[in-house]
C-alpha cells in the first residue's frame, strides 16, 4: 500500500477527522438515489397551485371538510377497536398460561400479511347483496343476513387486519415487562386489577401508543377497503377526482400528507418514549396469570379473531370458487393465467430495482460515518411512508408534467414508471434487511482484506457481499411478494396496453359485480401474504 494510502487509512481514526471528511462516492450516490426517490411528490404542490385563489376556498369547501371529518372518524373507530383486540391477546400470549400460546400469537398476526381488501372482497362476497352465504344458509331458514358496508363495513374489516399491530408491540412491551414491580404490588395487598391498572398499564403504554399511531397510518393510508366498502375518505376521493379534477386531487393529497405527517410525528415522539421505558426496565419473566379452567375459554377469543380475518375469507372464496366452477374462464371479463404471469413479471423488476437502490444505501447507512448517508437512509422511507395513491398520483403528475413527450410516448418507458412507483414505495423493506445484515459483518475480515492490498471495491465483493446474501435476499423477497399485493399504484400507472394484474383484475370484476371471478386471484394472494409472512418469521429468526 502505497504511503498516501496509509495516510488516508490513519486519518480515518483520527479524533476530529471525520466530521471534516468528504463525502465518499457511495455515500454522495445513495443521497443521489434517495433524492429521485422523493422529488416526484413535489408535483402535488405544483399543481396545486394551479388553482390559485380558488385553493383556500376548496380548503374549506363543506365537501373536503367532510372528507377529512369521515377520515380522522374512520382512523379513530379503527385504532380504538384495534386496541380493544389486539391488546386482551396481547395480554394472553404473553402473561397467562394459555395453551398453544406461541401457535395463537402467530395466527393472530398472520392478518397483518393480507390485504384489507381483499378482507372487504370477502365480506361483500357474503354479507352483500345476494352474497353466497345467504344461498348456503337458506335450506337451513336463513333467507337474509345482515348488510355489511359503507362505513361500519369498513371499519369491522380494517380493525381484523390491523389489530396486530397493537397486538404485537404490546406483546414486545409486556415480555420485557419487569414483573418485579408488579409482584411487590401484590405483596401491598393490591388486587390484580389494581396492579394492572397501577404498574402494568404505564409499562406498556407505549408500546400500545405505537402500536396504535401504526393502525392510523395504515387506516388513513388504505385505499382498496372504503372503496370496495363505497366510503368517501381522502384516498377514495383523490382516485375520483385524479383524472377530471386533478388540481382538487392534488389539495387532497397534500391535506392527507398533512395528516399522515402528524401521526409519524407523533409516532417518533412515542418511539423516544418508548426506548426511554425499555432502558428503564428491569429484568422480565417472573410468574404469569394462572386462568385454571378458564384458559380454554379465553383461546376461543384469538381463536375467533383469527379465523374470521383468516379462514372466513379462504371459505368465501373457495365457495365463490366450487359455486361459480368454470364461470371464472367464461365472458368478457374470463380469467387468465396470464394476469398472474404479469404479476409475477412487474415484482420481479421491482424487486431487482429494489436491490439496486438499496444496495447503496444501506451499505452507506451501515458504515453510519456521515449525517449524508444518514440522510440519505432516511430520506428513502419517505416513500414507504406516503400513501400509495397519493405516490401514485404524484407520478401520474411528474409524467404528464415532468417528462419530455419522447418518453411519455414511449409504452416501455410508461413501464417503468409503474416499477419505479414500487421501488419507491418498497426499497425500505430491502434497505432494512440488508443494511441489518451489513452491520452484522465484522469490520476486521474487511481491514484484512484491505491490508493485504485490496481497494474497497474488491473487498466488497470478496468479504461483505457473500456475507450480506441473505440479507439481500430477504429484501427481495420481501419487495416482491409485496409488489404483487399492491394495488393503487398498479391500478393508476398500469398503461393501457399491458394487460391485467391479478389485483387489478380483482377490482375490475369487483366494480362489475362478478364477485365469483376474483376467487382464484383472491386466493393466489392469500398464499403470497401467507410467504410474505414465513421470510419475516424466517427473518426475525436469523436475528435472534
Amino acid at each position: 500500500m502505497s504511503t498516501k494510502g496509509r495516510l488516508s487509512r490513519l486519518r480515518e481514526h483520527l479524533p476530529g477527522e471525520s466530521r471534516f471528511r468528504r463525502p465518499s462516492g457511495l455515500t454522495l450516490l445513495a443521497a443521489a438515489i434517495a433524492v429521485a426517490l422523493v422529488v416526484p411528490l413535489a408535483w402535488l404542490f405544483e399543481e396545486a397551485l394551479n388553482l390559485g385563489p380558488r385553493a383556500l376556498a376548496l380548503t374549506v369547501d363543506p365537501r373536503t371538510i367532510e372528507i377529512l371529518l369521515r377520515s380522522v372518524a374512520l382512523v379513530t373507530i379503527v385504532t380504538a377497536a384495534s386496541v380493544l383486540v389486539g391488546v386482551p391477546i396481547a395480554l394472553l400470549t404473553a402473561r397467562t398460561d394459555l395453551p398453544f400460546a406461541r401457535l395463537f400469537t402467530v395466527l393472530a398476526a398472520l392478518p397483518l400479511a393480507i390485504p384489507s381488501y381483499l378482507g372487504a372482497l370477502a365480506v361483500l362476497s357474503a354479507f352483500g347483496s345476494g352474497g353466497i352465504l345467504t344461498g348456503v344458509l337458506a335450506p337451513l331458514g336463513i333467507e337474509q343476513l345482515p348488510l355489511i358496508d359503507g362505513f361500519a363495513g369498513a371499519a369491522i374489516v380494517l380493525t381484523l387486519y390491523t389489530y396486530p399491530y397493537v397486538l404485537l408491540t404490546t406483546r414486545a412491551s409486556l415480555l420485557s415487562l419487569d414483573t418485579s414491580l408488579i409482584e411487590a404490588a401484590r405483596t401491598l395487598d393490591a388486587g390484580r386489577l389494581e396492579a394492572f391498572r397501577r404498574v402494568t398499564l404505564p409499562q406498556i403504554a407505549p408500546g400500545i401508543a405505537a402500536g396504535a399511531l401504526l393502525v392510523a397510518l395504515y387506516t388513513l393510508a388504505d385505499f382498496g377497503t372504503p372503496s370496495f366498502m363505497g366510503v368517501e375518505v381522502f384516498t377514495q376521493a383523490i382516485y375520483a377526482r385524479y383524472n377530471t379534477m386533478r388540481p382538487w386531487a392534488a389539495l387532497l393529497s397534500i391535506q392527507l400528507l398533512g395528516v399522515t405527517a402528524v401521526i409519524l410525528y407523533l409516532e417518533s415522539k412515542v418511539g423516544a418514549d418508548d426506548e426511554g421505558a425499555y432502558q428503564s426496565r428491569g429484568t422480565s419473566g417472573g410468574a404469569v396469570i394462572e386462568l385454571g379452567a378458564w384458559r380454554y375459554v379465553a383461546a376461543l377469543f384469538p381463536l375467533i379473531v383469527a379465523a374470521l380475518a383468516i379462514a372466513v375469507p379462504v371459505a368465501v372464496f373457495g365457495l365463490l370458487l366450487f359455486s361459480d366452477a368454470g364461470a371464472y374462464t367464461a365472458g368478457g371479463l374470463a380469467f387468465s393465467w396470464t394476469y398472474g404471469w404479469n404479476s409475477l413479471y412487474l415484482a420481479g423488476f421491482a424487486a431487482g430495482g429494489s436491490l439496486l437502490v438499496a444496495l447503496p444505501v444501506a451499505v452507506a447507512a451501515a458504515r453510519g460515518r456521515s449525517r449524508l448517508a444518514t440522510l440519505a437512509d432516511r430520506l428513502s422511507y419517505v416513500g414507504y411512508a406516503t400513501p400509495g395513491i397519493v405516490l401514485a398520483f404524484a407520478l401520474v403528475l411528474f409524467t404528464l408534467h415532468g417528462l419530455p413527450p419522447s418518453v411519455t410516448e414511449a409504452a416501455d418507458d410508461l413501464l417503468l414508471i409503474l416499477v419505479f412507483a414500487y421501488v419507491v414505495r418498497f426499497v425500505p423493506q430491502a434497505i432494512g434487511a440488508i443494511r441489518t445484515s451489513t452491520m452484522q459483518v465484522d469490520r476486521r475480515l474487511i481491514e484484512a482484506a484491505r491490508t493485504l492490498g485490496r481497494t474497497r471495491t474488491e473487498a466488497f465483493r470478496a468479504v461483505t457481499l457473500p456475507l450480506i446474501a441473505p440479507g439481500i435476499a430477504t429484501g427481495a423477497a420481501l419487495v416482491f411478494l409485496t409488489t404483487m399485493k399492491e394495488l393503487p399504484a398498479t391500478l393508476l400507472l398500469r398503461p393501457f396496453w399491458f394487460d391485467h394484474t391479478l389485483v387489478t383484475y380483482i377490482w375490475e370484476v369487483r366494480e362489475a359485480g362478478l364477485y365469483g371471478r376474483a376467487a382464484v386471484p383472491a386466493l393466489v394472494l392469500i398464499v403470497i401474504s401467507a410467504l410474505s409472512m414465513a421470510v419475516i418469521l424466517s427473518q426475525e429468526g436469523s436475528n435472534t
